[in-house]
Parts: C-alpha cells; structure tokens; sequence
C-alpha cells in the first residue's frame, strides 16, 4: 500500500486492530509466489503461468511474475492496477500462536508497527 498522509491516518484509526510494517523483497516474492492468485474477470484464479499475468497486465508492460513482483514492491507508476489485479492473499494461523495479543508490540504484544520484524510474522503466517 502506498503510504501517504491519508494511509498514516487510517493505521492510526485501526493499529489497536492489526499490525504492520515495511516488508522486505524475499518476504513480497514468497508471499506472491506461495500465497498470490489473480482477479480475472472476477474470479479467482492461481498464478501458475505468465500468460495470465501478460494477458491482463500486458498493456500497461508487465509480462512476468517478476516484472509484477517489482511493481508492488517498489510501488511503481502501475502500482494501482497490479495490486486490483492481485486477490486478497489469505494466510494461516501463525505457527507457535501469538501470546499477548491485546497489547501494543512495543509491550510485547503483537497489534501496531513491527518496523522489520513484520517480516519473521509473514513468514511464521505463510
């Protein structure tokens, strides 16, 4: 998501309700790769092959996995239309549980910014 003054407020308003934070490419690559599927014609679909990604992307230059991969995370000029084209990415529970759920991280709770650690969440989720 880009993050902008409008983005900051709305973290504000619910980072008593989900937690966040920069990730780095190794954990946007897996999450695309392992958990990413396309929004094609309104339907859910796996991303097993580049001809779904240049068949609803190729207009606007991007034809490979890669080529998607960078654009959401450098938050490019078509940022906007390859992330309406990614589907919500659905996680698993986190393995080993999450303790102390209700208070703020920098308590030792799991809510607000993680900074760079939201990276070994992401992973203990995918």
């Amino acid at each position: 998501m880009k993050v902008n003054s409008a983005s900051i407020n709305m973290l504000r308003l619910a980072g008593e309700y989900v937690t966040y934070g920069p990730p780095n490419l190794k954990t946007v690559r897996e999450l695309i790769y392992k958990r990413g599927f396309a929004s094609v014609k309104k339907q859910r679909m796996p991303l097993t092959d580049n001809k779904i990604i240049s068949e609803a992307l190729g207009e606007h230059g991007i034809t490979c996995m890669e080529d998607l991969i960078h654009e959401i995370y450098t938050v490019g000029p078509k940022f906007k239309e390859c992330n309406r084209f990614l589907w919500p990415f659905k996680m698993s529970c986190a393995k080993g549980g999450m303790p102390k759920k209700r208070l703020h991280f920098i308590e030792g709770g799991q809510y607000g910014d993680r900074e760079e650690l939201i990276n070994s969440l992401v992973r203990k989720m995918n």
